[in-house]
């Protein structure tokens, strides 16, 4: 008899580990489309303020950008907000900002590289720790705060005239932890096995770094190069505590007349384009091409990284 119920039973408990299952695979399902929907909520959210800025930045400035004279021209013999009718061009501040930027790259992306090596292949004790809490450090500094340092080694110490050099270096500074970070990075992820390999044939270590470890991470050093040029281009507090303004072109890192930047053209029209249209163009005009040369470096540095990869 018990034989019976048990056999009678087993299609009933069969089944209700079927439901159950049934059931576990749907509240799976439910809980992974609902992380979906959050996640591509969070996505669209987080989009929508750049789509917003693009978008209001290209509509007021795109049809500045394209006049040829905005390329060619200065702001040299250009009369005073609000009563000039010219835009005239932002060659010297395009020159200018171009200039600063590949300054700052000079002084920045050796002692970037040579730190980053240095913690990735020779650092172990106290003395790399120090100097990788150090580079965390300056990667949180505000650049007002770099621009102050500066300020205060330059003119306040040194008696020193501003000069566009000085704002290169404040921007040095913000650069050096960003390289280093990207570049540490890419040294980590090189093989061992390409080390040892060296090492086997006796190849000394500084020679395995030259030959070995720095082509096969180049690509992705370059990308970080150009990705921390792009965010220096960009910086504003440097440039309007360090570089005075200039309306004409000057190309000269160690003037003391000023170098114009496209930061520091926005700032010198901003505070007349409510009352004034001619100014406004020039702001927008400004902020448009400041997006579009920091748009193609970082285009740059991916299509460099995409190209120059070592192949297996």
């Amino acid at each position: 008899m018990s034989t019976e119920v048990s056999a009678a039973e087993r299609p009933l408990r069969g089944s209700g580990r079927e439901l159950r299952g049934r059931s576990e695979s749907a509240s799976r399902k439910l809980r992974n489309t609902l992380a979906t929907i959050v996640m591509w909520g969070a996505f669209l959210v987080a989009l929508i303020p750049l789509i917003w800025i693009m978008w209001t930045v290209l509509s007021k400035g795109f049809s500045t950008m394209l006049d040829i004279v905005w390329w060619q021209k200065d702001q040299s013999g250009v009369g005073a907000a609000g009563f000039d009718k010219m835009i005239r061009g932002a060659r010297h501040a395009i020159v200018g900002t171009l200039l600063m930027s590949i300054a700052t790259s000079i002084i920045a992306v050796p002692l970037a590289v040579f730190t980053a090596i240095y913690l990735v292949e020779y650092g172990r004790g106290k003395l790399a720790r120090a100097i990788s809490f150090m580079v965390d450090i300056l990667s949180g500094v505000p650049s007002i705060v770099a621009a102050l340092f500066i300020y205060a080694v330059w003119v306040t110490t040194f008696g020193w005239r501003l000069m566009p050099v000085a704002c290169s270096l404040a921007l040095a500074l913000l650069m050096i932890p960003v390289v280093t970070r990207s570049t540490e990075e890419m040294l980590k992820l090189v093989p061992n096995e390409l080390r040892d390999a060296s090492y086997a044939l006796g190849v000394p270590k500084w020679k395995t770094i030259v030959k070995v470890v720095l082509p096969t991470s180049f690509s992705g050093i370059l990308t970080g190069v150009l990705l921390g040029f792009a965010r220096v281009a960009g910086e504003t507090a440097p440039l309007l505590l360090l570089a005075n303004y200039t309306p004409f072109l000057q190309q000269n890192l160690f003037s003391g007349n000023g170098m114009a930047a496209l930061p520091t053209l926005i700032n010198a029209n901003v505070q007349f384009m409510s009352a004034d249209k001619i100014s406004a163009d020039r702001v927008w005009g400004a902020a448009c091409t400041l997006i579009l040369i920091v748009l193609a470096i970082n285009l740059l540095g991916r299509l460099v990284g995409r190209f120059t990869k070592v192949k297996n």
